[in-house]
Formats: C-alpha cells, structure tokens, sequence
C-alpha cells in the first residue's frame, strides 16, 4: 500500500531526551532528535521533545510516588504526555556502555504503569509504537537499543522494523555528535536509519491507528483474571 494510503497528520510523537544535561545545556543527543522530528515534521506529525533530567521525577515503580513517601513527583503528568502520543520515542546517551540513569529511570516508570488498562481490559500501552535513538562516543548503540526495545514491546508498546538509529564518535575523549568537525550530522548511515526510523514508526502508528488498535481478543487482563482463557488449555474454565 503507498505511503500515500495513510495519513500521518493526526499522529503525536512523543520525543524523550533521557540526556543528564538539564535545559538550556546543548544536548548532543537532541541534534539527532532534531533530525528525527524534522522527518515526521514534514508529514503533518505533531512532535513534543521533553527532557525528563528538567522535571522532578521520584524514583519508584509505583504510578504516583508521593502516594508512598515522596514529597512530590513530575512523572504522573509526564504520564499524561505519553498516554496522549501514538508514538513514544526513547533517546538518550551512552554510559559505561549502557543507557544512563534518567533512561532507566523513564523506563522504570513507564513499567510502574503497566499495571493500568485500558478501556478495553488491554494494558495501557496497547496500540501505541515505540522506538529509540543513541548517542554517544563509545561503544554500545545495540545494546542500549536492545534494552529500550525490549522493555517498550514488553509493557505492550508496538516495535517496527528498524526501530532504532544512533551515532557514535571515536572511541575514547573525541567529539560528540554536535561538537565541530565531528561528522556526525553529515554520517549518511545516521541518516539513513534515522530517516527509515521515523518513516517506520510513522507507518506502523498509521495502522495500529486506523485498525482501531491491538484487536482485545486473547490479551484482556480484565477478562483473564475473569477466567476467561481465550482457547489457552483450561479445564476449570468450559
């Protein structure tokens, strides 16, 4: 089917830039989301870019943490934010070779909401497509990725092919993706899975949209726990 078929313009992307660097600080991570939106962008795709590392988000795996303890706590209206997204895309650094601190952090309360359903009895993240960007000047975009990824598709997130895009300098001190002479703005193969990235995401949302979601058959939580086995081998349940 052409690109043609679907429309892009009433999809929201969500951009989370899990850098450690707080605003007004250049983020080398956010010139490369900046390539990404721009894609989108140009297809009538509302984008959003926050940086988590600016809000007070608690630590905890449960939905709203000054429920237990804390004085207060940003993520329940960042939730807010990613429930109104069709798309979700994760970005961030590399650290030590892995994501750094306030990704884990995203991603722990992103999973501390996975719990909720939806009105149809499916978790709350069915039906929405998810992705990520990496940045860094050491080795580790693929497994990073692969982390994201993973978690994203396991809270009920759908993963497109060619879900993921990043950069990565010399090994060692070098420059950074924004930094002069470095490279990366000009690396055709950044740009090329950066592009395919953003293309893929903006397909699969387009008919995950218009197929009104993940059919709720076989995945209701609601009905599982009503004991209702969907086919699933159950003599207590006839």
């Amino acid at each position: 089917m052409p690109a043609t078929a679907y429309r892009y313009d009433d999809l929201r992307a969500l951009y989370l830039n899990c850098t450690l660097k707080r605003s007004p600080e250049v983020s080398n991570t956010e010139g490369l989301i900046e390539r990404s939106r721009a894609v989108m962008e140009a297809q009538g795709v509302a984008t959003a870019l926050v940086r988590p590392a600016d809000l007070d988000i608690a630590t905890g795996v449960w939905p709203d943490m000054t429920e237990h303890g804390w004085e207060s706590d940003a993520w329940p209206e960042l939730y807010g934010r990613v429930m109104d997204a069709d798309i979700l895309v994760l970005c961030g650094p590399i650290w030590l070779g892995d994501n750094s601190s306030v990704m884990k952090r995203v991603i722990e309360r992103l999973y501390a909401c996975s719990s909720l359903l939806n009105e149809e009895g499916q978790y709350a993240f069915y039906g929405r497509v998810g992705g990520c960007l990496i940045t860094g000047n050491e080795d580790g975009i693929k497994h990073c990725a692969m982390n994201v990824l993973y978690s994203l598709q396991h809270l009920g997130y759908v993963i497109p092919p060619q879900a993921d895009a990043g950069w990565i300098g010399e090994a060692g001190p070098g420059p950074s993706y924004l930094d002069p002479g470095s490279g990366g703005p000009e690396n055709d193969f950044t740009n090329r899975n950066t592009s395919f990235m953003a293309w893929n995401l903006m397909h699969l949302a387009a008919m995950v949209k218009a197929a009104g979601g993940i059919p709720a058959h076989g995945n209701q939580r609601t009905a599982w726990d009503a004991g209702c086995r969907a086919d699933f081998p159950n003599p207590e349940h006839r």
